[in-house]
């Protein structure tokens, strides 16, 4: 099976390095040197990892055969794919392959069914699930522990305790910053009456 584990970015000096966006929890494995990546678009590759390193909380890769940076830039965007044994799972047990995600059904922890995992989207920040409905509306879920509590690949299910808001709109606690502000000069006007 192909994992997508990393996508190369902008070229870094003029000696063929590129930045890499990394997409996998296992960079040490996937991306070391020596590793051989398909690529897409396809055409690009199969691209040979020459040499990796670290440059500012960045990671830096260089290809064989790739000198220079306009060699370097024309590989912006494209995406490195890995193969993977289907029946491999991550070191951590609390770490998950996409694969192992998709099609998951997501529940409240009562039981209610919210809908099933149809994508993951990666971000700097956090992953997204990205939720499909019975009703066929799409809800994104961040992936983080507060609100996603379980991962159950055995039930095939994700059990979340949303914060109000998250799944149902109507829900949604509205904060102003308007009603603050009024409410400091209300105390503020209140404490210049009393002085007098």
């Amino acid at each position: 099976m192909q994992l997508v584990v990393a996508r190369i970015g902008r070229a870094h000096g003029i000696k063929g390095e590129v930045t890499v966006e990394v997409r996998t929890d296992e960079p040490e494995l996937r991306l070391g040197p020596g590793a051989v990546l398909a690529t897409e678009p396809a055409h690009v590759g199969p691209l040979a990892i020459e040499t990796g390193r670290v440059h500012s909380g960045r990671l830096l890769l260089r290809f064989e055969g790739v000198r220079d940076r306009t060699a370097a830039e024309a590989l912006r965007n494209t995406l490195l794919i890995a193969e993977v044994d289907p029946a491999e799972l991550p070191e951590d047990p609390e770490e998950f392959y996409d694969h192992q995600l998709m099609d998951l059904d997501v529940v409240l922890a009562d039981g209610t069914e919210i809908g099933r995992i149809t994508e993951i989207t990666h971000l700097p920040s956090q992953d997204l699930f990205i939720v499909e409905r019975p009703d066929g509306s799409e809800v994104m879920i961040p992936f983080v522990e507060e609100i996603v509590t379980e991962i159950d690949l055995e039930e095939q299910r994700a059990v979340i305790t949303p914060p109000p808001g998250l799944i149902d709109e109507s829900e949604a606690v509205i904060a102003s910053v308007r009603d603050e502000d009024s409410a400091g000069d209300d105390a503020a006007d209140d404490g210049k009456k009393g002085g007098a």
